[in-house]
Formats: C-alpha cells, sequence, structure tokens
C-alpha cells in the first residue's frame, strides 16, 4: 500500500506564493503517474497536474498554466507543486494522487490526466487559502 502526505498548505494574500509538497512511502519509479487536484467547497474535485515519471511530461488545467509547475525529487520520493500568482479562485483543498505500474502511462496521458478515476492513490489533503 503506498501512502501519500501532502504539505505545504496556509494562507496567503492574492499575488502570493505557496509551494504543496507530497511525499511518498515508497520510491517513485518510471512507471509512476503523480497528479495534484482540488476540490472547493461546492464544487467538484478537478485536475490541476500531473507529471509523468517516464517520459518527464507534464499536464496543467487551463486555470494554472504559467502560474503553477509540478516538479519531483526523486531522492526525496517528493512531488512538489509550486503555485505563484495566487488568486482568490484557487481556495481549496488540495491531494496529490498517484498511479504507478502499468496503467500510469495512460493515466497521465493529455486526454485523462484529469480524470480523478484514473488514480489508485491518495493522500488526505492540504488547504490552501488565498484572501483578495
Amino acid at each position: 500500500q503506498v501512502q501519500l502526505v501532502e504539505s505545504g498548505g496556509g494562507s496567503v494574500q492574492a499575488g502570493g506564493s505557496l509551494r504543496l509538497s507530497c511525499t511518498t512511502s515508497t520510491y517513485m519509479y518510471t512507471n509512476t503517474c503523480m497528479g495534484w487536484f482540488r476540490q472547493a467547497p461546492g464544487k467538484e474535485r478537478e485536475g490541476v497536474a500531473s507529471f509523468y515519471f517516464g517520459g518527464m511530461r507534464t499536464n496543467y488545467a487551463d486555470s494554472v498554466k504559467g502560474r503553477f509547475t509540478i516538479s519531483r525529487d526523486s531522492a526525496k520520493n517528493t512531488v512538489y507543486l509550486q503555485m505563484s500568482s495566487l488568486e482568490p479562485e484557487d481556495t481549496a483543498m488540495y491531494y496529490c494522487a498517484a498511479t504507478i505500474g502499468s496503467l500510469a502511462h495512460g493515466t497521465c496521458s493529455y486526454a485523462r490526466w484529469g480524470d480523478r478515476a484514473g488514480y489508485n492513490y491518495w493522500g488526505q489533503g492540504t488547504q490552501v487559502t488565498v484572501s483578495s
């Protein structure tokens, strides 16, 4: 069983930055797709960004392109979400998710990366609040 632990959330004013971390309990090999999702009150969980380790390929939601960056530190078993130019609309609980194994490549494809059903493992979430 793979465990994911998020950290780095908090409260920030609009225009500020935060870096979220997601640390896994196991080493992440190339057949790994990691995703960041968020869920605001009363809204569905939506994909924010994904990272496929096999091809170092990333995907981003249109709403965060140019502001958020997903990256990894394999030595630390950690994936990061650097968030800049934060807006009140970014306020949400942020979750990291993972698929490990032969399905990872498909999960992280351009067409499917934002589908939460494609991910096998989820963290508990970290809250991000952006005030205007």
